[in-house]
Formats: C-alpha cells, structure tokens, sequence
C-alpha cells in the first residue's frame, strides 16, 4: 500500500478493531475511502472490519488484509434498517469492535442503533452535498451528524453541514479526502503508456494539438454540455482536441455532444487514468452543482496538470486561481470559452510551472498518509472521550 511506511499507528490502541459500513463496494468515491482505509488500519497491525453488501472491490478488500462481513446495509426500509442495527450489534460483539465508521445515510441509522445498544462509539464521514426541501428530508440527512464525531471532507461539507444541521462546529473534525499521489505520479508513467492512451482516443501520431480532458461519468450536472459547447462557441477544433471520458455506454446523450463539434471526442472509461491526464494539456471540470470534493480535479493536479474548474463547491478549495489552474463561473459557456481558449494561449512553461506547484500541493494536502494520519487522531479522539 503506498505510503504505509509513514502512517503513525500510536493513535490506535492495541487490540483496536475498526467497523466500516458502506452500503456496496462498487466504484466510487464512497467506496474508495472505505478500501483506502480499511487497508490503512490493516498495515498497521490493527484489525479492519468492513460491513456491506460487497461488489466489484471486495478482491481489493481482501488483498488489503481487511475481512468483508457481507450484510444487506444497502437496505432503507425501516424494517431492514432495525434488522441490520441488530446484524452489526451482533458483529460488534463477535469481532470485540472498538469503534465504527459509517459513510452513508441508511446504513447511519443501523449503525447508531448498534452503538446504542453496545456502547461502542461511532464516528461518521459526510461525503456529499444532500439536498433537503423538507424537513423531513433535512432529518434524514442529519443521521450523518448524530454519532460521536462528524468527519467533513472538505472544508466546503463543513460550512454545508453546519449550514443545513444545528450542530456544534467543535463536533465537525475536516479531513479531506485523498488520493493515491504514488500512483498517480507523472514519473511513473512511461511515454508507451501514453501513446497507447492517445491511440484509443483515436489520435493519429502526428497529431499534434492539444488535448482537453474531461474525465467524468455523464451526468448531467458534471456539465459535459458545457464544455462541449465553451470548445465549440471558441472555435477551438482547429488547434485543440476536447476528449470527454468515462462513461461505457454514452448512448444518445453521448452522441449529442459529440455532434456538437467533429473536434469532440467522446470514448469510454479510461483503464490508465495517469496516462490519459499526462496525455492531455489541460484538465477541465465544468460542475453546474458544487461538490463537496471533486477527486479527479486532484488525481489531475496530482499528476501535474493544471485544471480548469467551476468556481464552486469545493473545487474552490482544491484549484487555487492562479497557481495551481482556474476558477470559473460555473454554467458560462462564454465564461468556460474564454478561459479555454486563454489556457490553451498560455506559455507551456507557465503551464508546466503551475502543473508542478499542482502536483507539490495535491501531496500536501490530499495524501493517503496525510489522510490516514488526520482519520487515526479523530479514532483517538473519539475512544479517549467517549470510551
């Protein structure tokens, strides 16, 4: 695991048992965090326990050194909800768990069953932006703050959670989610790797232009139709290539865009993501809705690209205008078309300056071991005060 020879295991006591509950282990950012730190408590000689419904990562799981305790927390009804708060009461004293960690809403009110009925402390992470035009709606999100200590992922989620829920700002502990900065690391990736990237998006050779990535499942408020139409409204085909990525089956949507512009490519998911952001000059993530983190915008700069990202969420926070890329205005294609065609006319040295300061401040701040060291002291917290 990269960046297990740094993590700090005295945080964690001997004979800690950790308990993550995560409704499925497909992709995801969700899912990711689950695995990277379930792996993390693993390598440190501490026992991981991860409770859900499993999917595409449990091999993952399972080579990290953490056990998979299948249970349908995916479940909402209120009958699955209670059965499953008695399912994880029931780990909990098996498997003697020192504290569980939970990442999602229905799984939440189990899991807060469970830690009323064992004593066993709870610690939540507040992954998204939850809409709420009820009240009731904004009660169910708040499951997310009732355990013993909220994790923001963002500063962003912070100012949202305290915004949308009467909570104590001392409760809320910010750490940001991370990325692998080991595998993605330009110096790893050889230019093979990124010829045959180029290839499958179907660029010939001697084609010189530049690439704009987009790399983003199609969605509608990721905000494909935006930098679609900002490439096409610059006139941007003759000298640059917009590549728009990761989605299997774009269907009709897909073929809309790229009717937009001969110029726009749209292909598949990317099996070599650190080659497909060295293959491309600029990255772009023109979000109509704020996301409270935004990984590929950091998995880009971690590889020493400059992005170009919608002035909002916590994409604000990860982007520094200027330096390490560009903010702006969210849903203005004149806006996204003018900061295209700017970053395209910009000196390859000043880009290649603020790829770099990119890739030295995505190491910093958005780490697995600055990650894994910031979760473990919020574990000790928790044990030491409510334990």
């Amino acid at each position: 695991m990269p960046g297990a020879k740094s993590i700090d295991a005295s945080p964690l006591p001997e004979g800690f048992t950790l308990l993550q509950i995560t409704p499925a282990l497909n992709s995801g950012g969700v899912e990711q965090a689950t695995l990277d730190m379930a792996a993390a408590v693993a390598r440190v000689g501490r026992s991981s326990l991860v409770a859900s419904r499993g999917g595409a990562l449990e091999g993952e799981l399972f080579r990290a050194g953490a056990k998979l305790i299948p249970l349908p927390v995916d479940a909402r009804d209120p009958v699955s909800l209670l059965l499953n708060a008695h399912r994880l009461a029931r780990v909990i004293r098996e498997h003697g768990v020192s504290l569980m960690h939970v990442r999602s809403r229905a799984p939440a009110f189990s899991a807060l069953m469970a830690s009323r009925m064992t004593g066993v402390p709870l610690v939540t992470t507040y992954h998204g932006i939850y809409s709420a035009r009820s009240g009731l709606k904004r009660w169910y999100n708040g499951v997310m703050t009732r355990g013993d200590r909220v994790i923001a992922n963002s500063a962003f989620t912070r100012e949202h959670i305290l915004a949308e829920h009467c909570v104590d700002a001392s409760g809320i502990a910010l750490v940001s989610e991370a990325v692998d900065t080991a595998f993605f690391d330009p110096d790893t990736v050889s230019p093979e790797r990124i010829a045959a990237v180029r290839a499958s998006w179907g660029l010939a050779d001697d084609d010189q232009r530049p690439v704009i990535l987009m790399a983003a499942r199609l969605t509608g408020w990721k905000g494909h139709a935006i930098a679609a139409r900002a490439f096409e409204r610059a006139s941007l085909g003759d000298c640059a290539v917009l590549v728009l990525t990761g989605t299997r089956d774009a269907g009709a949507q897909g073929a809309a865009l790229a009717a937009i512009s001969p110029h726009v490519r749209m292909v598949g998911p990317c099996a070599d993501m650190p080659a497909a952001f060295l293959a491309a000059s600029l990255v772009v993530a023109p979000s109509i809705q704020a996301e409270s983190f935004g990984r590929t915008v950091v998995e880009a700069q971690a590889m020493g690209r400059p992005v170009l990202a919608s002035a909002i969420g916590a994409h604000a926070e990860t982007v520094i205008d200027g330096e390490t890329g560009g903010l702006v205005k969210a849903g203005d294609i004149d806006a996204w078309a003018v900061a295209m065609t700017r970053a395209l006319a910009t000196p390859s040295d000043r880009l290649e300056r603020m790829g770099r300061a990119a890739r030295v401040r995505a190491t910093r701040l958005y780490s697995l071991p600055a990650m894994y060291a910031a979760t473990f002291e919020v574990y000790r917290q928790v044990l030491e005060t409510v334990v």
